[in-house]
């Protein structure tokens, strides 16, 4: 089902995943049983801000994770953790400048008591 939602926020405009992003907001903002100035007090911000968002106005990213923050919500951003992962012929390529060549490049000394002979 997953796949759905990503589906239906890909067809949503902006302004509508905005909006839906306010709704959440203050959905969890009221299940927390808090006004929009106390929650504004937590983020340190103004309680227009809050306001803002919950009707599906823009505001900044800062003040979004600020919001999210004081909700307790900031898992919400999980979505945009990343590992950088190689790929397996750079790996390899990576493995082969590592290597230890086997076999020495120096010329065995000879013998002192060797007359050459």
């Amino acid at each position: 089902m997953m796949g759905n939602a990503s589906n239906e926020l890909v067809q949503m405009s902006d302004a509508a995943i905005a909006k839906q992003i306010g709704q959440y907001i203050r959905h969890v903002r009221v299940k927390q049983n808090r006004t929009q100035a106390q929650l504004a007090e937590m983020a340190g911000l103004n309680r227009w801000t809050i306001s803002q968002i919950e009707n599906g106005e823009s505001i900044t990213l800062a003040s979004l994770i600020q919001i999210l923050r004081a909700i307790d919500s900031l898992h919400v951003l999980n979505a945009f953790e990343f590992s950088e992962e190689i790929s397996p012929l750079e790996y390899a390529k990576l493995k082969k400048q590592q290597k230890v060549r086997a076999r020495s490049t120096r010329k065995p000394e000879k013998d002192k008591d060797d007359l050459g002979w």
